[in-house]
């Protein structure tokens, strides 16, 4: 690790975070048309900020705002703080909440985006002498490219795997004997039950790390469970939007850390409206080196339990207890219950007959009901086992989630699968 900014007092640490804040605050008011008219409209400016009081009264930043401002600015919207000939790279959000995003960074930003995912591999023990298997698409979506990109800047091997099925993933996995994985948990999951299908034990590659983003998966006890002991490998999770940066990653300790070096992180209570450094809530971030298109207090959607003492590890930077509990967007209000998927992963990745899942939301009246379908092989496992794997899985769900959850079963390969970020909440009639 970074021990000069790693493991600061956290005194320390907030006094370095303002040294970074104050000045660029300054320039993004008076050179960014986006918050320029943002903070014009509130009265406030940015110039005068001189505490962390006055900073917690600068307006929130939201996701609508920003594509709302695409709309009315095309193709880039406002929220740059530089002539458009000073960005390099375009890359845009996945569009699973809605319309895609795109987000332009300079070189600057750019380099910062890599110097942040430096600290991921250094948590996760990678560098030089390492393989990195990048099993992405290299599409627009931004998903690892900062991570591809920074391969270089430890030292190690890029393997680029973009324009590759998923059996040829495979057999380049095993002949570049990788060591290092890149790609979202399912995937992860899905190289795996593609290999053993070819007759590859994928614990057998090589495999030391997987690295995952995308979704909440590789923090999901029973899912991270899942991937390592498929590939033999330690699963480390990686936070980050597109719209902020790369904001997280595992420590030795199996905690999930935010960059605080790079971001400033607030928790807002949904219920109350209080903001505070630590707690549950919404997670709000501010980051501090990608000026080029900024967010200022942006609500990320993250649902989230902050603890800032200092880790097993070391490290002082603020812990997200859990990983990323679940997406405001994605919860689901079932019979007065919230509940987040990412819950229901949980419970279901704990049977080690159900290769795939999905979720099935039905609007009744005015009720809205669940149903989990999970894909078994039972000719592999036998009826018995099935009847009463669901049998538990039903038990399981009601304990996690307060509320009665039907399940059932189809047979393997019935349900998708998914190389980027799954979408297993489907609304059926």
């Amino acid at each position: 690790m970074d021990r000069t900014l790693e493991c600061m007092a956290r005194e320390d640490l907030i006094a370095y975070q303002w040294q970074r804040l104050g000045p660029a605050l300054a320039r993004i008011g008076e050179n960014n048309p986006f918050y320029r008219r943002k903070w014009d409209a509130a009265r406030i400016d940015p110039r005068a900020l001189g505490d962390w009081t006055q900073f917690r009264g600068l307006p929130f930043t939201t996701k609508a705002e920003l594509s709302q401002d695409q709309d009315a600015h095309p193709p880039f919207g406002s929220n740059l703080t530089y002539p458009l000939d000073r960005y390099v790279r375009v890359h845009q959000t996945s569009g699973t909440t809605g319309r895609p995003i795109r987000w332009l960074d300079t070189a600057e930003s750019w380099d910062w985006w890599t110097r942040c995912w430096m600290f991921v591999y250094r948590a996760a023990g990678v560098g030089a002498g390492d393989r990195i298997f990048a099993a992405f698409s290299f599409g627009p979506f931004i998903g690892f490219w900062a991570g591809f990109d920074a391969a270089r800047r430890i030292g190690a091997l890029a393997i680029p795997a973009g324009g590759l099925d998923t059996a040829l993933r495979i057999k380049a996995l095993v002949e570049t004997r990788a060591t290092v994985l890149l790609c979202t948990p399912s995937y992860a999951l899905r190289l795996a039950e593609a290999a053993r299908a070819a007759g590859v034990d994928p614990a057998s590659i090589g495999l030391r790390v997987t690295i995952h983003a995308g979704e909440p998966g590789a923090s999901i006890a029973a899912t991270r469970r899942r991937i390592e002991a498929a590939w033999g490998a330690r699963c480390i999770d990686h936070t980050g939007l597109t719209e902020v940066g790369a904001t997280g990653f595992t420590c030795a300790a199996g905690e999930v850390h935010l960059n605080e070096s790079e971001f400033i992180a607030e928790v807002l209570d949904p219920a109350t409206g209080a903001v505070g450094a630590s707690g549950e809530g919404d997670l709000v971030l501010t980051n501090l080196g990608r000026e080029g298109s900024p967010v200022i207090r942006y609500r990320t959607g993250d649902r989230v339990r902050v603890l800032d003492a200092r880790c097993a590890c070391g490290r002082t930077f603020a812990r997200l207890a859990g990983g990323i509990l679940g997406r405001v967007d994605d919860m689901l209000v079932v019979r007065g219950m919230n509940v987040f998927p990412s819950v229901i992963e949980d419970v279901v990745r704990r049977f080690d007959c159900v290769d795939e899942f999905r979720l099935e939301v039905r609007r009744r009246a005015e009720m809205t009901d669940l149903r989990v379908v999970v894909e078994v092989d039972e000719p592999r496992w036998g009826a018995a086992v099935v009847a009463a794997a669901l049998t538990q899985l039903r038990d399981q769900l009601r304990l996690a989630c307060g509320i009665r959850i039907d399940a059932a079963a189809v047979p393997a390969g019935a349900l998708p699968r998914f190389d980027l970020k799954a979408k297993r909440v489907v609304w059926v009639d």
